[in-house]
């Protein structure tokens, strides 16, 4: 708002991202204005700065000194970082040109800037931020004063090398958030330690569902429990493509190199590619399961009374990450897809994707979770031309306004080979997630020569749409797991039922319910262990069990059975046949609640 106006331009209005961002772009200047008077020595060149942005979660500064910054040290920035805050220093914009911004920063000793502007053309205009005794180079912008920044938090150091290429000198990265205001910061730092206590990787493990291991990098482990749910995730997507008319298909897992050449991956997607020799000939371990849809498209003579055709598979992909990306089952470099190609003729693509997108809110709503909806446009490293973008694209767009549904564009992440709507879903604790996506494909079609005869007889070229509603059927469990905490409901619990006899005299009568709830389909284990009943009870809430029932003499004669729902203390009795009811309907209806 102070830059002065020296040529035509648009005022847009400020919303709350763009101002959330200027607000933490400027606590990471006060950052390192608190680091310079900190630990900058009377010159203040024991600090050189590199760069310092806001994210999405915050902001950050990339420092580099002999000290070595400790959590400890945290409190002491941020208790320089209030005083700046308290004393309201003015934001002051100035200019320089490139040789005089040199000569400032390398007479400063401040050589990371020196190496940015060295970058920067012979005619720029170097913009700097000035906030007291601290002058930054920025492009901005900012908040009108330091006294603006009043909720923000350290977070955590990390190492960054400079310009992240590890041929360079290791710096120190000190990461912060800020809010404006000190609810919204108190609820963020509360989301945070929600997120740690749902940590997918520890409930993963102290449920026993996967494991990781130094044999296998990013390629997870499923235990029994983490197959039941994995199962049942399955069996519902079958159950739900099979009444949306899909059918099921499996292609293989490598496949020829000529294949990946056609469909475009050998040159857009080779490095995350993995590959292998067979007889001489190249190979690649399939990152993606569209290409093997095409060949089964091609076996058969399609006419329009086939389409639209609606192909399901659950395909195991491989994709290689780099090793410090992994995490958990959030970045494998396994998973299984559950992916979906849908051929259509022109005038099939909206009511095509109208219906995808009802089955998308019909799966989400059955896990409690909500979405919205990202438009993704074509990227830098695309196939096809122009004109079949911007009809697919408007395609998807069209599609989305029809249903009313709110959407924001991301402007160039589109798949290689066509624009994509991507669901982002909300979970329990306000954390968005990138899961469902649909990719309207005019490319793939014409390399792989795809036909289907029209009304008038004639060759016409089918329009496709990948889509996945997992996304990853890995990632959807972690997912899960911290959405719920790892209290699955009823439907989705490893175990749904602890059987908990008092003494061994009762443990006949909780074997014999066992076996009962076992030819139901229903999950029971008997905990027959020489413990005390109070350590049974709490081991079954530890494991997150729907149902805990205690067996003792009262229960062995009546057959009335004391039902203790997890995250209750009090059991509420009920006859065992009452209670198989009432279990089977939550199972049948995939109620959230136990």
């Amino acid at each position: 708002m102070t830059t002065i106006i020296t040529k035509d331009g648009s005022l847009a209005e400020v919303d709350g991202a763009e101002a959330l961002h200027a607000l933490r772009h400027t606590a990471s200047h006060i950052m390192a204005q608190a680091i310079k008077h900190l630990y900058g020595g009377a010159d203040g060149k024991a600090v050189k700065l590199a760069i310092g942005p806001a994210i999405d979660t915050g902001f950050y500064y990339d420092i580099d000194t002999d000290k070595k910054i400790t959590d400890e040290d945290l409190a002491d920035i941020e208790r320089e970082m209030k005083s700046i805050v308290k004393q309201n220093i003015k934001l002051e914009r100035s200019t320089l040109n490139r040789a005089d911004a040199l000569k400032k920063f390398a007479d400063e000793g401040e050589t990371y800037k020196v190496e940015l502007i060295e970058a920067l053309p012979e005619d720029a205009e170097i913009s700097l931020f000035t906030q007291g005794d601290f002058t930054d180079l920025c492009a901005g912008p900012h908040v009108e004063s330091t006294g603006k920044v009043k909720a923000f938090k350290l977070m955590s150091i990390a190492g960054a090398y400079w310009r992240g290429d590890e041929h360079n000198k290791m710096l120190q990265r000190i990461y912060g958030t800020a809010f404006a205001s000190k609810d919204e910061l108190k609820d963020y730092l509360h989301m945070l330690e929600e997120a740690a206590r749902r940590d997918h990787r520890k409930l993963g493990k102290e449920l026993d569902l996967f494991s990781l291991h130094d044999e296998g990098p990013g390629f997870p482990f499923f235990h029994p429990n983490g197959m039941v749910i994995r199962n049942e995730l399955i069996d519902y997507w079958r159950e739900i493509h099979r009444r949306y008319g899909y059918h099921e298909i499996k292609t293989p897992i490598i496949l020829n190199r000529k294949l990946w050449e056609t469909s475009g991956h050998w040159d857009h997607y080779k490095e995350n590619m993995y590959f292998t020799k067979i007889d001489e000939e190249d190979y690649a371990v399939k990152p993606m399961n569209c290409p093997g849809g095409m060949l089964v498209y091609n076996t058969h003579v399609h006419s329009y009374r086939d389409l639209p055709l609606r192909l399901g598979e659950l395909g195991l992909v491989h994709r290689h990450e780099k090793s410090g990306v992994l995490h958990g089952l959030f970045r494998v470099r396994n998973f299984t897809q559950d992916d979906a190609h849908i051929f259509m003729t022109p005038a099939q693509v909206e009511p095509e994707i109208q219906r995808t997108i009802d089955l998308f809110d019909e799966v989400y709503k059955t896990f409690g979770l909500t979405y919205k909806a990202e438009l993704s446009t074509r990227p830098e490293n695309s196939m096809g031309d122009d004109a079949t973008w911007e009809l697919a694209t408007d395609a998807l767009r069209k599609a989305l306004e029809h249903r009313g549904l709110d959407f924001v564009i991301n402007e160039g992440d589109g798949a290689f080979y066509g624009p994509k709507i991507d669901f982002h879903l909300k979970d329990s604790i306000g954390r968005t997630w990138q899961c469902g996506t649909i990719q309207l494909d005019m490319l793939l079609p014409e390399k792989f020569d795809l036909n289907y005869i029209g009304e008038d007889g004639e060759k016409h070229r089918p329009i496709m749409v990948h889509r996945v509603v997992y996304g990853s059927i890995e990632r959807f469990i972690g997912i899960l797991i911290e959405n719920y905490a790892g209290a699955f409901p009823t439907w989705l619990a490893p175990v749904q039922i602890k059987l908990l006899p008092v003494t061994d005299a009762h443990a006949d009568f909780a074997h014999e319910l066992n076996r009962k709830f076992f030819d139901l389909n229903l999950r029971a284990e008997v905990d027959d262990r020489n413990e005390k009943i109070g350590k049974k009870i709490r081991d079954s809430q530890v494991t997150k069990t729907p149902y805990t029932i205690v067996i003792g003499d009262k229960e062995r004669e009546s057959g009335i059975l004391p039902v203790r729902k997890y995250g209750t203390k009090d059991a509420v009795d009920m006859k065992v046949d009452d209670f198989i009811v009432y279990v089977m309907e939550k199972i049948s209806s995939r109620d959230q609640n136990f």
